[in-house]
């Protein structure tokens, strides 16, 4: 019998691509669920779900993780073994207007996935946390035992509540846990509030781009595939520890500058970006570096795209799905 998975948030971004390769997999049968809210275009969901739901092995199911009876309904219906809960309010910068939806959906939410997967004696659940846990944390590169108790945003705030959460129900409960600390994810099909995004489309709309810190920001750009794979290759690898929970950095380990960044964009649109330079805003981190030598040694994890081949990628696939629109 075919594992079954529920992939919370499987419309997002990264929840399409992962969906993508386990529909693609004959060990795995996918579940999964979205509220569709519409902090970004919805169209942009929607395109998502008409490639996934030609996968006979993907079934869909409109639910919103703060709504326990649904869910749990859900999980028991399926026959749920195992859980990756991508749903979540994201963008640290929205987190600082609108506080509530961050404590709603990242707190309130992931309680009600913790509390499920209790009673319904999951065998792993699969968490998103991300790298802004570490907040203003120099110590580079940033490994899975630097202090990360000093979040810059409420959204970070939220994701390291997560960690505490889960690590709590792993230990009372006995309950196989990971946490996966994503870095700068980016691709085909990703989010418009996020920065390639925002610059692709303001290169073309011949629109300024802020460009904040004056582009000294450094982060340490991860290509959507090689996040997939990372997330793929814990699932049958639950924490064997007394307490089976377990914390794992998801990154390239080469970190790059913003201004860097863009010049890829700026060569491979073969346009020149119009720039309003900026101070550094409130929330943001200088800098993120993640060391993933725990992910390489326990999982052989490796990422495997460079940051052109896949600023490439994405701006193919941008052409493409709003020249299809016209």
């Amino acid at each position: 019998m075919k594992k079954r998975i529920l992939v919370t948030g499987c419309l997002g971004f990264i929840g399409f691509h992962l969906v993508m390769k386990l529909v693609k997999n004959n060990e795995y049968e996918v579940f999964g669920i979205d509220n569709i809210n519409d902090y970004y275009d919805v169209n942009l969901k929607k395109a998502r779900f008409k490639i996934l739901k030609k996968y006979k092995k993907f079934k869909f199911k409109k639910i919103d993780i703060t709504k326990i009876k649904s869910l749990s309904n859900a999980v028991k219906d399926f026959k749920i073994k195992i859980i990756i809960n991508l749903a979540a309010q994201a963008g640290v910068r929205n987190s600082i207007d609108n506080p509530k939806a961050y404590l709603d959906n990242n707190i309130f939410g992931f309680f009600n996935i913790l509390e499920i997967s209790k009673e319904q004696k999951i065998d792993h659940l699969i968490f998103a946390s991300t790298s802004s846990v570490y907040g203003n944390n120099k110590n580079f590169p940033l490994s899975e035992s630097d202090n990360s108790d000093h979040p810059l945003s409420f959204y970070a705030a939220t994701k390291k509540s997560n960690e505490v959460m889960a690590h709590s129900y792993s230990n009372i409960y006995k309950l196989p846990i990971t946490g996966l600390r994503f870095f700068t994810v980016y691709g085909p099909y990703g989010r418009p509030d996020m920065s390639l995004y925002k610059f692709t489309k303001a290169i073309y709309d011949s629109k300024y781009i802020d460009l904040y810190n004056n582009g000294n920001h450094i982060r340490d750009f991860t290509y959507i595939d090689d996040v997939v794979a990372g997330i793929y290759q814990t699932i049958d690898n639950p924490s064997q520890k007394l307490i089976p929970f377990e914390i794992f950095n998801i990154g390239s380990g080469k970190p790059k500058s913003l201004k860097f960044f863009l010049r890829i964009i700026k060569s491979i649109t073969n346009r020149k970006p119009l720039i309003k330079l900026k101070e550094l805003q409130l929330g943001d981190i200088h800098k993120t570096h993640a060391d993933i030598s725990k992910i390489k040694r326990e999982l052989s994890y490796k990422p495997m795209y460079d940051l052109p081949t896949g600023v490439k990628n994405f701006i193919d696939w941008y052409n493409s799905y709003f020249n299809n629109k016209n």
